[in-house]
This record gives structure tokens, C-alpha cells and sequence, in this order.
């Protein structure tokens, strides 16, 4: 594999671009939004910078990273080079689809189509392609070139051949690819949320403040974060969407996403990306406080 095409130029997808071009793949980074790929371009270049000033590349790797990546507002010339597709758009079921669909239609016959989702079916996308066995997920971390681990999903039909391949591939940008099948919430986020879900559902129900169970978390599990701290992270929106999957999919009252959950997200309240949560951002940077509606 050479070409890469990532599909979405937000967080993850500018992410995944960075990864793949400084481990010297030639890659396509498509969005409809001209916005949108300058600014992921733009945080790229800081990101690297960022490398060289704790120097752990030089000024060399930069421009070479930098100098692999093409950027387009239309995916048929974006994908008609590609061995592979990652989609990295926004958690949205329709969306996907009409992304795959387009994908199929565009890409190589031989090209591999990827999806970054955190939940969504495999299975599913890929049958909204003529290739379901070569549709596979790829689940990176956020931020991508930091976390070590690719979630690598195998739908219901994705071939030995087409699993081996990304397992491989992973391990080449430095990822410690783990294989999982295609069931709701995979494995990361099946463990993940509900656990994000039992925290919010004990703030809910009064049993402890947001500081004292993320400290709990923190300094009696060794996370290196609290989980109400990195549900603002995720995304509050996110969180819910994820619930919602596991909720559908195995019909569990279990997976039921906590009423708080659902009327912060209803109040715009998504975390670090709207500026409040279970703590304040809006002082900019890395700061936060806890946010004034859980202060005691």
C-alpha cells in the first residue's frame, strides 16, 4: 500500500493523515469544506511543530510529512489512486452510508474502505458497497498520534486476506493493532461508556461530585483521567450517540444513557468542544474548573 485517502478532515480525520504521511505514505485528505482542510493543514503544521520543539523530529520529517499530503473538496479524484479509503466523518449512520456509497463507486475495485467509527455496524456500511469484503474498521484513539491503539473491526463478511492486510499496515505507523468483531460498541466503547454512563448516573443520583469521582477514578484505578472529564473529552454527544447504539442494539436496560446525559447534550452542553460540561473550558487552552451548575 502507497496512496491513502482519509475521508473528513476534522480531529480524527486530520489526524489520521498525520500519521499516515510522516510514516512516508502519500496520502489525499478530502472534505467538502476548503475550511476545513486548511485548518486541519494548519494544525497538522503545529502538531509537527510541536514534535521538533521536544525534538523528536527535525525540520527535514516535517516538510517531508507535510509535502505527502494533497488536499480535495471532491472525492472522485481524491480516491481514484487510493489501496486505501479511511472514512473519518462525523457519528452519523446516513452519513456513512451515503459516504460508502460514493466511496464504492469512486475508489480502485482492488482499494480496501475503512471506517474510523467508534460504534456504528460494520456490517452494515459495508453492505452499502459492492465490496463488503473488503470493508473493515479501523478505530483509531483520539489524539491519533499520540494513542498507540487501531481497533481493527471485522464486519460480517471482511475476508482473512483484507484483516491480515490492516493488521499489517497498522503495526507499519507505529499502532498496536487488536482485532475484534462487529457487535455494538465493539470493544473499546463497550467498555468504555457504560462505565461513563455509571459515573454520570452516580453525579445523577447524588452519590458523590464530579471532582470526587473522577479523583476516585484518577487515584484509586490509575486513569489517567476521570471519566467525567473524559466524557467532556469524547464529547457529550458522542457519549449519548455510543449509548444509544448499545441501548438499540442489545435492548439491555443496562445500556439506558443516564437522563442527565441526555439533557446536557439536549442543552448543548457537549464538553470541552461547546465549552462547558461537568467542568468550564471557556478560559481557553488546557485550563478548566469544575463548571458552575455541579459546584456545590
Amino acid at each position: 500500500m502507497k496512496n491513502i485517502t482519509v475521508i473528513g478532515a476534522g480531529t480524527m480525520g486530520n489526524g489520521i493523515a498525520h500519521v499516515f504521511a510522516m510514516n512516508n505514505y502519500k496520502v489525499s485528505l478530502v472534505d467538502i469544506s476548503q475550511a476545513s482542510l486548511d485548518k486541519a493543514i494548519s494544525t497538522i503544521e503545529k502538531n509537527l511543530d510541536r514534535m521538533i520543539a521536544k525534538e523528536k523530529i527535525t525540520e527535514e520529517a516535517k516538510n517531508k510529512t507535510l509535502s505527502n499530503i494533497l488536499t480535495f473538496t471532491d472525492m472522485e479524484p481524491g480516491v481514484k489512486s487510493a489501496d486505501l479509503v479511511v472514512e473519518a466523518a462525523t457519528e452519523n449512520v446516513d452519513l456513512k452510508l451515503k459516504i460508502f456509497t460514493q466511496m464504492d463507486k469512486f475508489a480502485p475495485s482492488d482499494a480496501i474502505l475503512a471506517t474510523n467509527t467508534s460504534s456504528i455496524s460494520i456490517t452494515k456500511i459495508a453492505a452499502a458497497t459492492d465490496r463488503p469484503d473488503k470493508v473493515i474498521g479501523m478505530h483509531f484513539m483520539n489524539p491519533v498520534p499520540i494513542m498507540k491503539l487501531v481497533e481493527v473491526i471485522r464486519g460480517y463478511a471482511t475476508s482473512d486476506i483484507v484483516c491480515d492486510t490492516i493488521m499489517k499496515l497498522s503495526s507499519d505507523i507505529g499502532k498496536v493493532p487488536t482485532e475484534v468483531n462487529d457487535y455494538p460498541g465493539f470493544i473499546a466503547n463497550r467498555i468504555l461508556m457504560p462505565m461513563i454512563n455509571e459515573a454520570i448516573y452516580s453525579l445523577y443520583e447524588g452519590v458523590a461530585g464530579v471532582e470526587e469521582i473522577d479523583t476516585v477514578m484518577k487515584l484509586g484505578m490509575a486513569h489517567p483521567m476521570g471519566p467525567l472529564q473524559l466524557a467532556d473529552f469524547i464529547g457529550l454527544d458522542v457519549c449519548l450517540s455510543i449509548m444509544n447504539v448499545l441501548y438499540d442494539g442489545f435492548g439491555n436496560p443496562k445500556y439506558a444513557p443516564c437522563p442527565l446525559l441526555v439533557n446536557m447534550v439536549t442543552a448543548g452542553e457537549l464538553g470541552r468542544k461547546s465549552g462547558t460540561g461537568f467542568y468550564d473550558y471557556r478560559a481557553g487552552g488546557k485550563e478548566f474548573i469544575l463548571s458552575e451548575k455541579f459546584k456545590k
